[in-house]
């Protein structure tokens, strides 16, 4: 059975829906919000433009201004300036964010491999041969 375009789209959405809700899961009782690991997985290269952040995770410049607030207040974030054009508010991890973030993988990551090894080889082999698919996809070099 071969599907259209439109049809794996609406396949891949509903199961796209189903891992974001899984992690979801499997952070709840942590301190942080999966939206907020986000932001801190976006901050581990170096310090970012709050504008950047806002248009790499899609929100407006006010609701990740907001989150930024939340994240500084926890002592997971630090905010500073561009070292071009002083008005700039950059945001950057700090030593804690570092490890709530660290903590934060690690947490997905055993809940993933738990997951992983319910399956068989053969359907652990066919996730991993779509996995350069899913990259190319999401435009990820």
């Amino acid at each position: 059975m071969t599907l259209s375009d439109r049809e794996l789209a609406a396949e891949l959405n509903r199961r796209l829906r189903h891992v974001v809700l899984m992690l979801r899961r499997a952070g709840a009782d942590q301190p942080i919000t999966s939206q907020q690991l986000s932001v801190l997985g976006s901050l581990e290269g170096g310090p970012r433009r709050m504008t950047e952040l806002a248009a790499e995770h899609g929100v407006r410049l006010p609701t990740m201004t907001a989150q930024i607030n939340r994240l500084e207040r926890d002592g997971l974030v630090g905010r500073g300036r561009d070292g071009t054009d002083a008005r700039v508010v950059t945001a950057r991890l700090t030593r804690a964010g570092r490890e709530q973030l660290a903590a934060g993988r690690e947490r997905r990551l055993g809940y993933l491999a738990e997951r992983f090894a319910g399956l068989t080889e053969e359907e652990r082999a066919a996730v991993a041969a779509a996995l350069p698919a899913l990259d190319k996809l999401f435009d990820r070099p």
